[in-house]
């Protein structure tokens, strides 16, 4: 490894810890990680020392054996999960203990397992960790995920180049993406997230009821309650820290009234779900529910995913984000939802976030529900930006504004 390589591994490192966590003196951290990243763990472990940290933790695990237990073990086994474990991490939140969430992942690593069994194990993991979702959906504690390259995602990335070659380049634009291959990357993000700040505060002061989208197979709209306000991945938890949960973030973004959405919309990048990939997907939605969808490869995943639950086939987040923008104009499909999804516009799938209410952690799941908060146990981005995707913003008195035009902010 050269130097400019190890310098920037340094500098993403560190703006883990001081940016994307912003670990305090005298705080924990839990690190969940695959075996595979161990060096670049150990890094981080040594930077959130420096950064006075009390204690890091961390829980490591190999989706090779996730791919064994899905093709051996019986239902039964599918359906059990380690009460101790969801117990620990509700005890760790309680106690403000940060968490790290480093994805490595293998895009196809279930391509060729039976759909309805990894529905099952994830609906299984989802039930056991509902409650922990909550603090992380609500911003309440600091968490962050990160990304770091796999020999077989670099792979699916850059098919055509050599192994060592693709691996190379995925961490020379993960570098880039992230602005850790520029001197002064702390400073760099400050200054990007005071200007994502500056949309979600235009979005605001626009006060729309309903966004409308054109673009190629969509034609959408989706409705917002007065209560639910637009912020950019910046966030602050129960303690009044400030932290950045996705590194890179490039979004702006809200909830939608959970029975207000209707019309089509067509994803325009893949969807890697739990090591399977849904490709050229739709979904048709008629008062909030989707009540058609189609897909050209990963149905039965696409099909399981929207029966995890009632709200799954409801959205639970709003995301804008330029065409032009870094990741987006590397013109690289990174099979990945961290980055293709801060490349694009897109929406999610079933738990909306109560970070996106005024009031919302202090606020009852009834009365979350009256303002129309999508509740369930997943949360899953799909992409529907392009440089064709127009977008309307409508206020309450009819006006009409342009938001987006040809992808891009107006």
């Amino acid at each position: 490894m050269n130097q400019t390589f190890e310098k920037n591994l340094e500098r993403y490192a560190e703006l883990i810890v001081e940016v994307g966590l912003n670990l305090q003196k005298g705080q924990e951290l839990m690190i969940s990680a695959p075996i595979t990243s161990y060096q670049f763990v150990r890094l981080v472990t040594e930077k959130a020392y420096e950064a006075g940290a009390l204690n890091v933790l961390t829980d490591f695990y190999d989706d090779e054996l996730k791919k064994i237990r899905l093709e051996r073990s019986t239902e039964d086994g599918l359906k059990a999960f380690p009460t101790w474990k969801a117990k620990g991490y509700i005890e760790m939140a309680e106690n403000n203990v940060a968490l790290l969430n480093l994805a490595a992942p293998n895009p196809s690593l279930l391509r060729d397992t039976d759909p309805t069994r990894v529905a099952m194990l994830n609906k299984t993991s989802a039930e056991a960790m509902k409650d922990f979702s909550a603090y992380i959906g609500g911003g309440k504690i600091s968490w962050l995920i990160a990304a770091i390259p796999t020999n077989e995602w670099a792979k699916t990335v850059f098919p055509e180049l050599p192994q060592e070659e693709a691996f190379s380049k995925l961490w020379e634009n993960i570098f880039y993406t992230t602005r850790t291959d520029q001197e002064k990357t702390v400073e760099l993000w400050e200054s990007h997230i005071s200007n994502l700040n500056i949309k979600a505060k235009q979005l605001n002061e626009g006060n729309y009821k309903k966004l409308h989208y054109k673009g190629p197979g969509t034609d959408l709209t989706i409705e917002f309650h007065p209560k639910t306000k637009w912020i950019s991945a910046q966030f602050t938890n129960d303690k009044g820290i400030p932290f950045v949960p996705n590194l890179p973030t490039e979004e702006v973004f809200s909830i939608p009234v959970k029975y207000g959405v209707n019309g089509k919309v067509s994803s325009t990048k893949p969807l890697n779900y739990s090591g399977t990939l849904i490709k050229n997907f739709s979904l048709t939605f008629k008062e909030g529910k989707v009540v058609d969808f189609s897909a050209e490869e990963g149905y039965e995943t696409l099909k399981n995913l929207l029966e995890t639950d009632e709200g799954a086939s409801y959205l639970g987040e709003v995301a804008l984000v330029p065409h032009d923008s870094p990741i987006s104009n590397t013109n690289i499909i990174f099979n990945n939802t961290l980055f293709d999804e801060n490349a694009s516009c897109h929406i999610a799938l079933g738990r909306a976030l109560t970070v996106c209410v005024e009031d919302g952690k202090s606020m009852t799941s009834e009365q979350l529900q009256d303002i129309g908060f999508n509740e369930s146990m997943i949360h899953v981005d799909f992409m529907i930006g392009s440089g064709e995707l127009d977008i309307d913003g409508e206020k309450s008195d009819g006006t009409i504004e342009a938001i987006f035009r040809a992808g891009d902010w107006v």
